[in-house]
């Protein structure tokens, strides 16, 4: 039954694309879909945690777990698919899950997860094989995409290993077209490590693109393999200056996935990580195992006034204002004229944060917003405590426990 549908697929193929030869006029859509991901992704993901260690049970069971911790009427959605899926091609051409981890079948799997009001995300590769070693994707783009279409797919993590020749724009345009031309409205996201600058070409090819290599579980260090490096936290964060003009709606810098809950992030760290992802509006994938959060990850992940900030319809990445005594102060503009602040302490000692908000003038050129509050008086709400911490009339003065951060919500009067 697989070999007849997949040779219908091919069929179906072929008779597509031999429409369009007659003439040598077809010009290929190359373009991603519209409307999709007009704010950052939310989702989970299970390369940070799982690798490639993944069946449809534990994809099953993490599903359940976005219900029922919250995490979905927080707003996460997908439920992403990482590595090591894969089983073989078949003579066709057409790739086939691995039978014995996903017994029940991609399209199974898709209807069980989109029953729990939740979206498939599944990961290929632009080059021969995966960096798992499964088949990739290239010279089998538009079966593939079909083949996606076809399970239920919402979300392709399309990867850059084993590449040989191949120039990364072209690439992934050639996996745009071919989902376009599948038909379904499938987000993508481009996974080539910002090695080929796609935050100048992927506005109209994707819906994110990763800017650096891959996030390392740590805060503040750097990973070492000897060919190529893993990042922490911050210095993920510090990549990521001079890319904010790119993103917005339905296009996002992507610094990789949240190590939020994996163990070895203090719940300082963890707050910090989450509050500055939502700061620099990037995609909000987590990356830990959703079955056995304790409550401080939970807390973590569905703070719903953080969310907001990350959500903001206005889509505007945020900005480093000031530095001082390792303290950094970003600022992010929002719909209707609120901001969002970050007081971010990366040093090991606690600092004190003496800011007069009068004497500040926050001007983005970006976005062309300006917060002068001197002649204005905003409300201050801590986003971690719920707390109010009065007007901007008062000079702000706390303490900010070593990597952790402050984010506070200002609200017009």
């Amino acid at each position: 039954m697989l070999r007849i549908k997949c040779l219908l697929l091919s069929l179906f193929l072929l008779y597509s694309l031999a429409g369009f030869t007659q003439g040598n006029n077809y010009v290929q859509d190359y373009t991603k879909f519209q409307g999709l991901a007009l704010t950052p992704p939310m989702g989970w993901n299970s390369w940070n945690k799982f690798a490639c260690n993944v069946d449809e049970k534990l994809i099953r069971e993490i599903a359940d777990a976005m219900v029922s911790s919250g995490m979905r009427d927080a707003g996460y959605t997908y439920i992403n698919i990482d590595d090591c899926w894969h089983g073989e091609r078949d003579s066709l051409g057409c790739i086939h899950p691995d039978l014995k981890r996903f017994p029940s079948g991609m399209k199974a799997l898709a209807d069980y997860i989109h029953s729990k009001g939740l979206k498939l995300g599944i990961y290929s590769d632009a080059g021969s094989m995966t960096c798992g070693g499964r088949p990739g994707s290239r010279g089998y783009e538009f079966q593939d995409a079909l083949t996606y279409a076809k399970w239920g797919v919402d979300y392709l993590k399309y990867d850059w290993c084993n590449t040989e020749g191949l120039k990364a724009e072209g690439a992934y345009k050639t996996m745009a077209a071919a989902l376009k031309k599948a038909g379904r409205p499938i987000v993508l996201s481009i996974c080539e490590w910002g090695n080929d600058k796609p935050w100048e070409w992927g506005q109209t090819v994707g819906h994110l693109w990763r800017t650096t290599g891959d996030i390392f579980n740590c805060f503040d260090c750097i990973e070492d393999h000897g060919t190529w490096k893993s990042w922490g936290v911050m210095q993920i964060l510090d990549k990521q200056d001079g890319l904010r003009k790119y993103a917005g709606p339905g296009h996002w810098n992507d610094p990789d996935m949240l190590e939020v809950g994996n163990g070895r992030l203090t719940p300082g760290e963890d707050r910090a990580h989450f509050s500055m992802w939502a700061m620099i509006a990037a995609p909000l994938i987590a990356g830990n195992d959703l079955r056995s959060m304790t409550k401080e990850t939970v807390a973590v992940l569905t703070n719903k006034e953080v969310i907001r900030i990350n959500q903001d319809s206005l889509g505007v990445q945020g900005f480093k204002f000031a530095v001082k005594d390792s303290v950094e102060t970003w600022f992010k503009p929002l719909k209707g004229g609120d901001w969002a602040v970050c007081f971010l302490n990366r040093s090991k000692q606690t600092r004190t944060v003496d800011f007069d908000w009068k004497k500040e003038v926050v001007k983005d050129d970006l976005s062309d917003a300006e917060l002068q509050m001197a002649g204005s008086e905003y409300g201050v709400k801590d986003l971690w405590t719920g707390t109010s911490l009065g007007t901007t009339s008062k000079r702000l003065k706390a303490k900010v426990p070593p990597h952790d951060i402050l984010m506070l919500r200002l609200t017009r009067k």
